[in-house]
């Protein structure tokens, strides 16, 4: 194994690990780093293990996972009732959420989806509804970014040592 080819595993690994960490950190493109780390990595290897049909399957979970990862928290607000502010105020606060840790991961989308709503209507067992339709939303869409890009991995995985 040359060092370039050395470099480039390693920067597939730090694309796929940081890609990981990205699936439940709103902000990253999660999905998207892993899918290119995993698309690198077969590169890498000339598409030798990991062939054409495999990485069409790993770009297309890709594209699942990312559209996921725009709808989620929108379509749990607006199942709720939400305003299209309330599902705006969602999106913001899932943002400002990274910089107060895990509790604001959690509760940002929250918070943002109320303020949102209730600067529509004033309302507040409404904007309490968007808010919990907005962290539902964004717990269900996670899970589900989780469980497409392990199933990404796993796949490379099987292409890559079977």
């Amino acid at each position: 194994m040359t060092l370039a080819s050395t470099l480039l595993w390693l920067a597939a690994l730090l694309l796929v690990g940081v890609g990981i960490a990205g699936t439940v950190l709103p902000g990253l493109p999660g999905a998207l780093l892993v899918g290119g780390g995993l698309v690198l990595a077969a590169w890498v290897d000339g598409f030798a293990r990991v062939g054409a049909g495999t990485v069409a399957v790993l770009v297309a979970l890709t594209g699942v996972a990312h559209a996921i990862d725009f709808l989620a928290t929108a379509m749990g607000a607006q199942r709720f009732g939400a305003s299209r502010r309330a599902v705006l105020g969602a999106t913001l606060g899932a943002i400002a959420g990274l910089f107060f840790g895990v509790v604001g991961v959690v509760f940002g989308p929250f918070i943002g989806a109320v303020v949102g709503e209730l600067s529509v209507e004033g309302n507040v067992t409404r904007a309490g509804h968007a808010g919990v339709g907005a962290w539902l939303g964004l717990v269900l869409g996670t899970a589900a970014k989780i469980a497409l890009v392990f199933t990404m991995i796993g796949i490379f995985a099987l292409a890559y040592f079977v």
